[in-house]
């Protein structure tokens, strides 16, 4: 391997994928999660390897062209030759500084590597070929499933997407989605889900801060949110609030009557939690006499166990959630066995409860998910 060699893997999640890549046990691999956390790189550097010592003939890159401003993919029939050199800068950006790129264009010219347009594969079979479909969230599932049956004798399928940030949030199943619940099934097929600890781009955990604040900014306010935020900017006009989200019809649903769990959550941008608040909390205690409900407030930050803390119906069930992270297209809450019941509650009427809210706040579900921790030694008292 002489790329990915050169790659030291930033996570267990990348260490993972590589594995999984290299493995012969697995005829598909599909990887998800944000940008900036290898998805890419890590599998174009194995593809490059793959044929440079002749474990495969071919290395063949589907990737989509996407204007971003209109949200339309763009294909070769539409762009000729200049399709073929997006892909192409694509593939010279990802390998800067892991291979000559004399040397990659030497394959391209061998036809050792190659980039397709997704949308004609049809009628074509890969042999001992390395296929990799980047951003599987910008194109239909029917052709992700159509580049999958071009796959012939010795070869090996590698999907990329995040079913997150970059799919359009008007489509609540985009491909990215779909294939990833159709792997999860599959003989012979590994999912491995990156997060927000996988990320080793710089700049990508703060644009996906970004993200998120712009998408909860966006939210289209109800009437009560409408006057909270109202009330906000009378009693805290110098606060920078993202966003409000009430939750009463939830709490309602789900037989939530926790007196923890306020009515709305109250989203500040970093930095302006106490200016909401106010000094000893009159601030906001004056926008919830006004407003005649619950509030509790927290600041934008990637940590979701600040959701937990300030909406679970048990106030200290934030404690044994030792992990919050993107799993595919959900928030993976993390949560120590022996406290996985007063998390998920009865009937999962609290998990079901979490899932609304974030819903409602980002367009993006939450599951919980048991894990076993080594329970703490306990001290010998001295005799």
């Amino acid at each position: 391997m002489v790329v990915l060699e050169k790659i030291k893997p930033a996570s267990t999640g990348q260490e993972e994928l590589i594995s999984a890549l290299k493995s012969k046990d697995y005829d598909i691999v599909g990887v998800f999660g944000p940008t900036g956390t290898g998805k890419s790189l890590l599998s174009v550097a194995y593809g490059i390897d793959a044929v440079l010592s002749g474990d495969y003939e071919r290395f063949i890159i589907c990737r989509p062209v996407v204007d971003i401003v209109t949200g339309r993919e763009i294909t070769s029939a539409d762009i000729g030759d200049f399709y073929y050199k997006l892909a192409s800068a694509y593939l010279r950006d990802i390998l800067s500084g892991f291979i000559e790129w004399s040397k990659v264009e030497e394959l391209i010219s061998k036809g050792k590597v190659a980039i397709a347009d997704s949308h004609y594969l049809r009628g074509r079979t890969f042999d001992n070929t390395v296929i990799f479909l980047d951003d599987a969230q910008s194109i239909p599932p029917e052709i992700s499933l159509e580049a999958l049956m071009r796959i012939g004798n010795n070869s090996k399928f590698i999907i990329a997407g995040d079913p997150v940030f970059q799919k359009d949030p008007r489509i609540e199943k985009d491909g990215a989605t779909i294939l990833r619940e159709i792997l999860l099934g599959e003989e012979k097929a590994k999912v491995i889900d990156l997060g927000l600890k996988d990320i080793v781009r710089p700049g990508a955990r703060r644009g996906i801060k970004l993200l998120l604040e712009a998408r909860m900014r966006k939210r289209v306010l109800s009437e009560t949110e409408n006057t909270i935020l109202d009330s906000i900017r009378v009693h805290a006009p110098d606060a920078d609030v993202v966003t409000v989200v009430e939750f009463i019809n939830e709490k309602k649903k789900f037989e939530i009557q926790s007196e923890h769990t306020p009515d709305a959550l109250i989203i500040a941008k970093e930095g302006h939690l106490g200016r909401v608040v106010g000094r000893g909390g009159e601030r906001i205690n004056k926008v919830e006499e006004e407003v005649q409900l619950k509030l509790r407030a927290i600041e934008l930050t990637l940590d979701f166990r600040e959701i937990i803390r300030a909406i679970h119906p048990v106030s200290w069930i934030h404690k044994h959630v030792v992990e919050a992270d993107f799993a595919g297209p959900l928030i993976a809450f993390k949560v120590r066995s022996s406290e996985f019941g007063p998390f998920v509650g009865q009937k999962g009427f609290y998990v079901k409860f979490i899932d609304a809210v974030l819903r409602k706040l980002i367009g993006v579900g939450a599951r919980a998910v048991e894990v076993e921790t080594p329970e703490k030694p306990t001290r010998r008292r001295r005799r």
